[in-house]
C-alpha cells in the first residue's frame, strides 16, 4: 500500500471534476506532512 493511498482514496470517493486542496488539507487526509522540496526540483 502506498503511503498516499489515502488521498488516492479521498479523491474517488468525492468524486468531482477538480479539486482545490491546501497542503493543510492534504496533510490532514494523508496523517502526515508533504514533503515541499519537489516544488523546487528541477530535472
Amino acid at each position: 500500500m502506498s503511503k498516499y493511498e489515502p488521498l488516492l482514496k479521498y479523491l474517488k470517493e468525492n468524486n468531482k471534476d477538480s479539486y482545490k486542496l491546501s497542503y493543510e488539507e492534504i496533510k490532514n487526509i494523508l496523517g502526515f506532512n508533504i514533503n515541499h522540496s519537489f516544488l523546487t526540483y528541477k530535472k
